[in-house]
């Protein structure tokens, strides 16, 4: 007799049983952490995981996110052998179509992209796609690749043979039992409320698909997700259709196609999607359920299919499948640990690829739990990307109307989301949107990427090439280079560390020596003990017990949530996050000092003001603090403005400036000058999968001291082990091409590495990029053998050379920041 009472107690309690908690359940048991009870309102995969339409697609936008299907896809080939279920996956390939010239193109990085992780992909002509899919027009088609790895799976096999294996493994399920609590305990998860009583547990994993919101906020925790509608058909059978076929994804007509029982699924990603209820409003029970048809909205779907696909224009619908899915507010899903609730974990919210990514997702989360990260840079996915007013209900209804349709959207480089925006603004957000700027997000704030000049309309017209706004950007550019440009960078992430131990704590957090005099800014890392990136920051002191920290804008919640978990046990020291009360006006350039000096009475010059100090300075009637410091190579000063005085400080500098060549400047020009200085960036050169020693930062690390600090054991072995990739610099060597990053590297005709970031480098005259190279046969790489190589670019299909160096292609000595001109 089966039992069915509800145990009072587990170490740990999975929330949902969809694909996602049974494979959470299962990799947790595989790790042998048996005690674990996996929760379920209704039946196994009766939420959202059994409408899903099973595409298993490998190539992924990140190297990282190509791993978790690959794995994924390999586990669910095994799991029938181990567990006596079928997953029903089989590898029946998968071709992607261009319409256009512009899908080509990225289907030809896609493909350098599938060569930069080994994955299988070829570029194939209309003709070759047509023998795949022989029931396929394709005279409007320029060109097609083939991924012979793709696949597809029954959601609901795929789930209960995943509960299967963990059951076995001794992990216990229960079904038609419903959380309707989080219970805590001085801020750290104790256990769940259920319909059938308490339950105590030392962790609490939260995977309820689009119930995923609502459990969070059961524990305070904030889950960005909302549902929208997703629709596909089922067609009856076709001639010539076997099991065999390969999926079909048409993204140019916003449709997949898949067979069943000899017939088609026909679905897809339409550009204007329908959100459907809150997620504090979604009806229970909802089991196995469907919404209305809505023939109108699929009718953007199916007429593309048709055009695709003429034999459906005289097939019968089987049936009309309406389901909702949740989505975020960023197309990427949901993973890690809440940051404001220690041992609550969350997978969720993964926008119509829960079945792809299922496996892999449940691996890393699994190994997440059990040893306290991931084991990879899972940055674009953690939790910690979003805040508190991410979970606005009227925002992500109006957000996620867009992200559906980014499926099948080309995917710009610089791809810019247009809905639930305005959102974060800087004090002077009307100044500078009557200046011309074109706004672009991060975080939430808006921030001018660049300024269109008097009488041209501030829009990005996306391609591949350089886009209609890069000259307006590169005059940006010279105007930092040749006179002055001000940068608003209030989106800056800002925290005080205080109290008496606060140097104490900081010394174990960053790389770098901050026992500095008060008055002084120090460039650091901050690394994990594996001696890898966390956090990128620069620390100001400010007296003897507390210290400013300067980090991107969009790490806020993961740097305060490593800061506070890694503080030594007792430390005197408090985290205040000031983000918000201040602005930041970077004033750089060689005329930046005259500038200065016409508003405040302060002395800017090398004695009174060197580089890497900070003081408070008058600034017309405003009092500011002034650091000077760069991130774009010139002589310059960070202003710290108190938000009530932004407004007064920024048309001051505007108006004090007029006749020295000033100009408003965006961050796309931040990024084409950073990157001719080679400076690196947090979450693209520098990530939990890089440490000092390949990022060739060993100068912020302390490590001619004897101070301890985090990472650091693990960054003196790597340095003695020496690096089996490095970051260079890379200069296109045609002035024609434009790279953004992603880009495919060769050396000696090789594939050695990607590009990690990639500009317009106006002072150069050419794209500049950084990029992280491995040696071929993966021995330590010295730099006689970077210099050695014979590099190219592989930019949309074409290979470009290009010179590679470990110096910053632009004032390698540094003299321009030293005010030397």
């Amino acid at each position: 007799m089966t039992d069915t009472t509800l145990p009072d107690r587990a170490r740990v309690v999975i929330v949902g049983g969809g694909v996602i908690g049974a494979s959470v359940a299962y990799h947790l048991a595989r790790l042998g952490w048996t005690d674990v009870l996996l929760l379920e309102q209704g039946q196994l995969s009766c939420g959202t995981t059994w409408h899903a339409a099973g595409l298993v697609g490998q190539l992924r936008a990140t190297e990282n996110g190509t791993r978790l299907v690959q794995y994924s896809t390999g586990l669910y080939e095994r799991l029938e052998a181990e567990t006596g279920l079928s997953a029903g996956f089989r590898r029946c390939g998968g071709v992607t179509v261009a319409r256009t010239d512009d899908r080509m193109t990225q289907l030809k990085r896609t493909a350098a992209t599938a060569e930069a992780y080994q994955l299988e992909c070829e570029l194939i002509s209309p003709a070759r796609a047509r023998e795949l899919w022989p029931i396929m027009a394709v005279d409007d088609l320029k060109g097609a690749i083939w991924l012979p790895g793709d696949g597809r799976a029954n959601p609901a096999d795929l789930t209960a043979a995943l509960a299967r294996g963990a059951r076995d493994k001794g992990v216990t399920i229960r079904e038609r039992t419903r959380v309707t609590g989080i219970l805590t305990d001085q801020n750290t998860v104790a256990g769940v409320r259920t319909d059938q009583g308490d339950v105590e547990a030392e962790i609490v994993v939260n995977c309820a698909g689009q119930w995923a919101k609502q459990v969070g906020a059961m524990g305070g925790v904030t889950v960005p997700l909302h549902s929208a509608e997703h629709f596909y058909v089922v067609t009856e059978q076709i001639d010539g259709v076997h099991r065999d076929y390969p999926i079909l994804r048409d993204p140019d007509g916003y449709t997949y196609v898949k067979e069943e029982v000899g017939g088609l699924v026909v679905g897809g990603f339409e550009p204007d999607a329908k959100p459907w209820v809150a997620p504090d409003a979604l009806p229970y029970p909802f089991e196995f359920r469907l919404l209305d048809e809505d023939w109108d909205h699929f009718e953007i779907l199916m007429s593309s299919a048709v055009s695709r696909i003429p034999v459906l224009a005289e097939t019968g619908i089987k049936m009309f499948y309406n389901g909702p899915e949740s989505f975020t507010p960023d197309n990427q899903f949901i993973l890690g640990e809440a940051p404001e609730l220690r041992n609550f974990f969350v997978g969720a919210g993964f926008n119509s690829v829960g079945i792809a990514s299922a496996g892999g997702a449940g691996q890393a989360l699994a190994q997440w739990i059990t040893e306290g990260e991931p084991g990879l840079d899972l940055s674009a996915v953690d939790i910690r990307r979003f805040a508190r007013f991410n979970g606005n209900n009227q925002w992500l209804h109006d957000r996620v109307a867009e992200v559906l349709g980014l499926h099948y959207a080309v995917p710009w480089p610089n791809r810019e989301l247009a809905s639930a925006r305005p959102f974060r603004r800087s004090p002077a957000y009307h100044l500078l949107e009557r200046a011309g700027a074109c706004f672009g997000s991060k975080m939430g704030w808006e921030r001018p990427n660049f300024f269109a000049p008097p009488g041209e309309h501030p829009a990005i017209e996306y391609g591949w090439g350089k886009q209609n706004w890069q000259p307006w950007s590169s005059a940006e550019q010279r105007a930092a280079r040749t006179a002055v440009a001000v940068f608003d960078q209030t989106s800056f992430s800002k925290y005080l560390i205080a109290g008496p131990d606060a140097e104490h704590v900081l010394q174990w957090l960053c790389t770098a020596d901050v026992a500095v005099e008060p008055g002084r800014t120090v460039y650091t890392g901050m690394l994990n003990a594996h001696g890898t990136y966390e956090a990128d920051i620069t620390v100001t002191r400010l007296s003897a017990d507390e210290f400013l920290l300067v980090s991107s804008a969009a790490t806020t919640e993961r740097d305060k949530d490593h800061i506070t978990r890694r503080m030594p046990p007792g430390a005197r020291a408090a985290l205040v996050d000031v983000t918000s009360m201040y602005a930041v006006y970077g004033v750089m350039g060689p005329r930046s000092r005259d500038l200065l000096a016409r508003l405040s009475h302060a002395g800017f010059g090398e004695e009174a003001s060197p580089f890497g100090s900070s003081r408070d300075i008058d600034l017309g009637y405003a009092t500011v603090r002034a650091t000077r410091i760069t991130y774009v190579g010139e002589l310059g000063w960070e202003l710290y403005v108190p938000a009530e005085f932004a407004v007064g400080a920024y048309e001051d500098l505007i108006a004090a400036g007029a006749d020295l060549g000033l100009a408003n400047a965006g961050y796309y020009a931040i990024e084409s000058l950073r990157l001719e200085k080679a400076y690196r960036a947090f979450g693209r050169e520098l990530t939990p999968d890089y440490n000092p020693v390949e990022a060739g930062l060993l100068f912020a690390c302390k490590l001619k001291t004897g101070i301890g600090f985090l990472g650091r054991e693990a960054v003196e072995r790597a340095r003695a082990a020496g690096p089996r990739r490095r970051l260079v610099s890379l200069v296109l060597a045609d002035p024609g091409a434009m790279i953004w990053g992603g880009e495919l590297v060769l050396r000696d005709g090789v594939a050695v590495g990607q590009v990690t970031s990639g500009a317009w480098g106006e002072t150069v005259g050419a794209c500049v990029a950084l990029a992280y190279v491995r040696h071929p046969a993966g021995e330590v790489l010295t730099p006689d053998t970077i210099r050695a190589g014979h590099y190219q670019v592989n930019v949309g299909g074409r290979l470009y050379s290009a010179t590679v160096t470990l110096r910053p292609p632009f004032d390698p000595a540094g003299a321009r920041i030293r005010g030397h001109y």
